[in-house]
């Protein structure tokens, strides 16, 4: 990770990046990381993959509840699954014989939120 990706403002949360004021070279994340941060966008890209993230926003479903909220085949769903879980967006804990699909952490909202935040602007 490049060096300012780790670099935080006094008094503010750890999290909170400072973002480069200036487009040098020597301030840009690292290759693998741009490529990685791409990867994560393409994601973003197919439209039931974010009606998915939507309907799991706040609650736990399995596939055939997926499946009815967005509209989708159970097929579709499990392949779009499998995408979202391999890029960590999405976490599954088995419940007996169901598994239940959930965002997997608070950035999946924010970015959902911040991505249709700029669009409606």
């Amino acid at each position: 990770m490049s060096s300012h990706a780790d670099e935080t403002k006094t008094g503010i949360e750890a999290t909170e990046l400072i973002v480069p004021t200036t487009c040098s070279p020597e301030d840009l994340p690292d290759e693998e990381l741009l490529y990685d941060l791409a990867d994560l966008f393409k994601v973003f890209s197919d439209t039931t993959r974010i009606k998915i993230l939507y309907a799991l926003m706040g609650r736990e479903l399995c596939v055939a509840d997926i499946a009815e909220a967005t509209a989708t085949s159970q097929s579709a769903v499990s392949h779009q699954l499998r995408t979202l879980k391999q890029s960590h967006l999405v976490k599954f804990r088995r419940d007996g014989r169901n598994i239940l699909y959930s965002l997997a952490d608070d950035h999946v909202y924010t970015m959902l939120n911040q991505g249709m935040s700029h669009i409606c602007e």
